[in-house]
C-alpha cells in the first residue's frame, strides 16, 4: 500500500502519471463488463459503453491542463449518449465528477465553483431522469449527492492549497524581512564604527603632523623648542592608541559573555578641556562662549555634541586662519553648538583628509534627532550650526562659563 506521504510527492513531481493512472481506473473500470458481456444492471454491453470509457479515460487525462473543458465534454457526452442510445453511461458521469472536483479545486471564486456544481449537478440529474423514465426516481438523487460531495470535497483542498501557500509566503516574507534587517544592521554597525574610528584618528593625526612641521621647523633655527612638539606628537599618539584599544576591546566582546571589565568612559562635553588644550598646543586660537544653565545631556546626545566639536575644530585648524569661536548654548528643548572660524584670503589646496568629516557629523546630529547645518558664510568665515535635541527632565547642574581650558586664548 502507497502510504499517503508518498503519493502527494509523486502527485506533485509526476502529475500526469497520477491522471493517466486514474483515467485507466475510469476507462477500465468501464470495460470491465465487456469480459462478461453484461453490465452490473444485466443489461447486455454495447458500442456506447465502450466509447463512453474511452471518452472516460482520454478526458481525465487532461483534467488538469483544461478542467473546464473536460467537465464540459463529459456533461455533453454523457448527454448525448443518453439522448442517442437511451443507455446510461455510467462512466463518463463519474469522469464528470471528477472533473467537477478539479474545477473546484481551481476556481478561486466561491460562486464560481458554486454555479459550476449546480450545472453538473443539473445535467447528471437531467441525463437519469431521461434515461429512466422519472425525475423523482430515488436513484436520480444519487447524482445530487455525489456532485455535492465532490464539490465539498474540492473546495475543502482548495482551502487547504490557500491556507498552506499563505503560510509559505508569510514565512518567505519573514525570512526575507530577517535577511533584510540583518544586513540593515550590519550596514548601520559599519558606518558607525567607521565614523567612530574617523573621529578618534583624523583629530589626533591632525595634531601630529601640524606638531611635526612645527618641530621640523624648530629643529634647523631653535633646536631647544623643537622638544615641546615632539612631547605633543608623543603625546597625541599615546592618546590614539589609547582610544583606539578602548575601541577595539568593545568590538571584541561578544555581547553576551558577562564581561564586567571596565571600559574608557564615554567621551563627552566633560572632556573639552583637554580637547581645546591639545588643539591650542597645536596652534589653534579658541575663544568659548556659553549660554544658558548647563546641564548633563543624555549619553548619545553627550557624544555626538563632543565628536561634533572635536571634528569641527580639527578642520578649523587644518583650513583656517589658526583661530575659532566655540558657543555652546544651553535651551530648554535643545542643545546648540556653533563653531565660526575665518577662511583663508587665498584657495587653500584641497586638504588631504578623508573628506568624510561633514559627513560623518551630519550623521551623528541626525542619528540622534539632531540636525547639522555646515558652509561658508558671507562674512569670510565658515559656519558649523549643529542643534542636538536636550530633554528638560535631565538633570540640571550649574557649570562654570568657561570650562577648564577655555578661559585663556593661547598659540603654540
Amino acid at each position: 500500500m502507497i502510504a499517503p506521504a508518498k503519493l502527494r510527492r509523486v502527485a506533485g513531481t509526476h502529475p500526469l502519471l497520477l491522471d493517466i493512472a486514474l483515467a485507466a481506473l475510469v476507462g477500465g473500470g468501464g470495460m470491465i463488463p465487456l469480459l462478461f458481456g453484461l453490465r452490473p444492471d444485466g443489461e447486455p454491453f454495447t458500442g456506447a459503453d465502450a466509447v463512453a470509457a474511452a471518452t472516460a479515460f482520454v478526458l481525465l487525462t487532461a483534467r488538469r491542463r483544461a478542467p473546464h473543458t473536460v467537465l464540459t465534454l463529459a456533461l455533453l457526452g454523457d448527454a448525448v449518449i443518453v439522448t442517442v442510445t437511451g443507455d446510461e453511461p455510467h462512466v463518463l458521469e463519474v469522469a464528470a465528477i471528477i472533473a467537477l472536483y478539479t474545477v473546484v479545486t481551481r476556481t478561486a471564486r466561491r460562486g464560481t465553483a458554486a454555479a459550476w456544481a449546480g450545472v453538473t449537478a443539473a445535467v447528471l440529474f437531467g441525463v437519469k431522469a431521461t434515461a429512466t423514465g422519472s425525475a423523482i426516481d430515488a436513484e436520480n438523487l444519487d447524482v445530487i449527492a455525489w456532485t455535492g460531495m465532490a464539490a465539498a470535497l474540492g473546495g475543502a483542498v482548495r482551502t487547504w492549497r490557500d491556507y498552506v501557500a499563505a503560510i509559505e509566503e508569510r514565512a518567505d516574507r519573514a525570512e526575507a524581512t530577517k535577511e533584510e534587517e540583518a544586513l540593515r544592521r550590519v550596514a548601520e554597525e559599519r558606518l558607525r564604527i567607521a565614523r567612530e574610528l574617523h573621529d578618534v584618528i583624523a583629530h589626533h593625526i591632525a595634531l601630529i603632523n601640524v606638531q611635526a612641521g612645527v618641530a621640523s621647523h624648530l629643529l634647523r633655527t631653535q633646536p631647544d623648542k623643537a622638544d615641546d612638539a615632539l612631547r605633543h606628537i608623543r603625546d597625541a599618539g599615546r592618546t590614539v592608541l589609547d582610544e583606539l584599544a578602548s575601541l577595539l576591546l568593545v568590538l571584541r566582546r561578544s555581547g553576551d559573555d558577562g564581561a564586567t571589565e571596565p571600559a574608557e568612559p564615554v567621551p563627552g562635553l566633560s572632556r573639552l578641556g583637554g580637547l581645546v588644550e591639545s588643539l591650542t598646543a597645536a596652534g589653534l586660537r579658541v575663544r568659548h562662549e556659553q549660554a544658558g544653565v548647563a546641564r548633563q545631556p543624555p549619553v548619545a546626545v553627550d557624544l555626538a555634541a563632543y565628536r561634533i566639536i572635536q571634528e569641527g575644530l580639527t578642520n578649523a585648524h587644518k583650513h583656517g586662519r589658526g583661530e575659532a569661536l566655540l558657543r555652546v548654548e544651553y535651551r530648554p528643548d535643545a542643545l546648540l553648538v556653533q563653531i565660526r572660524n575665518p577662511l583663508p584670503t587665498e584657495s587653500p589646496p584641497p586638504p588631504a583628509g578623508t573628506g568624510h568629516g561633514l559627513t560623518g557629523m551630519r550623521e551623528r546630529a541626525q542619528a540622534v534627532g539632531g540636525s547639522l547645518r555646515a558652509g561658508a558664510g558671507p562674512d569670510g568665515t565658515f559656519h558649523l550650526d549643529a542643534r542636538l535635541p536636550l530633554p528638560e527632565s535631565t538633570a540640571s547642574h550649574e557649570l562654570p562659563t568657561n570650562h577648564e581650558g577655555f578661559a585663556k586664548e593661547a598659540t603654540a
